[in-house]
């Protein structure tokens, strides 16, 4: 073989700058149609789910668990399931349709709901099973949080434990007072009523009534990621030297 075969041979095997735009952008519309179908991150931005979820708990939102959208509608292709309750959801605002905002689903189309003052569900007449927890057991759902947050935590709520249709999970109440109370008539069909575990501290379904299903934008699965703060310049990216570790990779309850 010559020289300027070999030369040639590897000419040819040289890919182009047209098949490499092509590779980029089939990666990037491959990254799109997940996040679209499948999976979407999303940031926790207040105190409403503690303590459950945390400021700064990086989740990943299940797009695909109820059912499959035309790309930037709320209009479904096809459903697979509907929201139950005990379901940590991700919707858009009732308010404002470019904020995302993320609560429990305590009751479903067809439910009577009532919440009394102490923080005691009730489903169509018969309460969630609900057990206040331990000093100690208390103190074991808090071990992640940064130590200031926690002693004040422990000293202001009580923690209980819910569990409904989904398995159980926890809940906080203030000690010092009672919470919002609410009556709801049956809620229709195609919606949803949501509350944050943070009882006391919770804008929800009891201000603003039954939320539609086609507002949500799919379930939060897991988290991914955790920081007890953000990088000075930017509320999303966590600060590497103040991750919560313990918090990493974990299953939503």
């Amino acid at each position: 073989m010559t020289t300027a075969t070999v030369k040639t041979t590897l000419r040819d095997h040289r890919g182009t700058w047209p098949q490499a735009l092509g590779s980029l952008l089939c990666a990037v519309a491959l990254i799109l149609a997940i996040r679209w179908a499948l999976f979407e991150p999303y940031v926790i931005p207040s105190e409403s789910m503690l303590p459950t979820l945390l400021i700064r708990d990086h989740i990943l939102v299940n797009k695909f668990a109820y059912g499959l959208r035309l790309p930037f509608t709320s209009r479904y292709v096809a459903h697979f399931a509907k929201p139950v309750r005990g379901d940590v959801v991700v919707f858009r605002s009732v308010e404002d349709d470019d904020v995302f905002v993320v609560k429990r689903v305590i009751g479903v189309e067809g439910d009577e709901v009532s919440v009394a003052g102490d923080g005691q569900v009730a489903i169509n007449g018969a309460p969630i099973p609900r057990r206040v927890l331990r000093e100690d057991e208390a103190a074991e759902v808090v071990a992640s949080w940064e130590p200031g947050a926690r002693d004040e935590a422990l000293a202001r709520y009580i923690f209980a434990e819910e569990v409904p249709e989904r398995g159980p999970h926890h809940t906080l109440t203030e000690r010092d007072f009672a919470g919002a109370e609410a009556q709801l008539s049956t809620i229709e069909p195609g919606h949803v009523f949501l509350m944050g575990d943070n009882r006391d501290h919770s804008a929800d379904s009891r201000s603003w009534g039954a939320l539609p299903v086609d507002r949500i934008l799919g379930r939060a699965s897991s988290i991914w990621l955790s920081c007890e703060e953000s990088l000075a310049d930017s509320n999303q990216l966590c600060d590497p030297e103040r991750l919560r570790w313990t918090r990493i990779f974990t299953r939503i309850p």
